[in-house]
């Protein structure tokens, strides 16, 4: 069982994190941008897709922008999305795109409830809403495997998933992803305590076959302060285990900042890894709900990739 106070001591003996420093964004207003993605291609240009608020609200929209002179730019008649926490993955040469959509709550009138809502097409300008999750289910993520199928990872909560655990099933097609199979995903065998909560966020195909997760594990504290912690595993489908979990960022490895709420501070939210061939990464955060930042790291996941390396 992976619990935060063992992960975060782990990473504090041996943290390796530079470079941080918070993204330029432009084009918005004053709302600030944050639970972005990592960069992407699209058409030949770099994008990134962020979640845009005004500092008191929750209604949000996905604006992709551009870098221009290391300022980050709305990219010019794209469309934007009405949807928190974007991602992006490719599937059969096709763009995935989704985030979390809100809607009034069917029992409570003045709550919200949400949905992860899936988009697709050969690039930004073509894509089509395709599919949505159960509704309250964040943080499902999609990855093509070596023989073409689909992982699917999930995030039930409640009778099942507590306040948050992950599940995984496997799909034939896209046209396969529908709500009830998702919810059907059975949860992966033990790995978060059950006042503690994680999901993930994105999804690498190794070279050696190994599916490598980014994601989040999170936590109260005894006041109700939110702490949430970038972490890595890797995932056997063969065995439905998670092995070797482990933090790769905390909040005091970047520059101060403001908060969406005071309970917030302690907020890095993961958004992506830019891996690079000379074994160091660049990690996307979303950081206390309110900015978004990048930080250089050893990759996570080329250990496993070297030849004689076990799990």
């Amino acid at each position: 069982m992976y619990t935060v106070k063992s992960l975060v001591d782990s990473y504090q003996k041996s943290k390796k994190v530079e470079g941080a420093k918070k993204l330029t964004f432009t084009g918005v207003g004053d709302r600030d941008v944050y639970n972005i993605t990592a960069p992407f291609e699209n058409n030949g240009q770099m994008v990134i897709a962020g979640r845009v608020e005004a500092r008191d609200t929750e209604h949000s929209e996905v604006v992709f922008f551009t870098e221009v002179e290391q300022v980050w730019t709305p990219i010019k008649g794209s469309k934007s999305f009405e949807l928190q926490d974007p991602f992006i993955t490719h599937i059969d040469d096709l763009l995935v795109f989704g985030g979390v959509e809100t809607f009034p709550h069917p029992e409570n009138e003045d709550a919200l409830s949400w949905r992860t809502a899936f988009y697709k097409g050969v690039d930004l300008n073509s894509l089509e809403h395709f599919t949505v999750g159960p509704d309250g289910m964040k943080d499902i993520r999609l990855l093509q495997l070596e023989d073409g199928r689909i992982g699917v990872f999930t995030r039930p909560q409640g009778d099942r998933g507590g306040r948050g655990k992950i599940g995984f099933t496997i799909i034939n097609h896209l046209d396969e992803l529908q709500a009830e199979l998702i919810e059907a995903a059975p949860l992966i065998q033990d790995h978060f305590a059950e006042d503690e909560w994680g999901g993930a966020n994105e999804i690498h195909l190794l070279t050696n076959g190994d599916i490598g997760v980014l994601g989040h594990i999170a936590c109260f504290d005894q006041e109700g302060n939110r702490h949430y912690y970038p972490m890595t595993f890797l995932y056997e489908p063969e065995t439905n285990e998670i092995k070797n979990m482990e933090i790769i960022a905390t909040r005091d490895d970047f520059p101060e900042g403001p908060a969406k709420r005071p309970d917030l501070q302690d907020i890095l939210f993961s958004g992506g890894l830019l891996r690079f061939e000379n074994g160091q990464a660049d990690l996307y955060v979303g950081v206390s709900d309110a900015e978004a930042h990048k930080v250089i790291l050893p990759d996570p996941f080329a250990k496993y990739e070297r030849t004689g390396m076990t799990k």
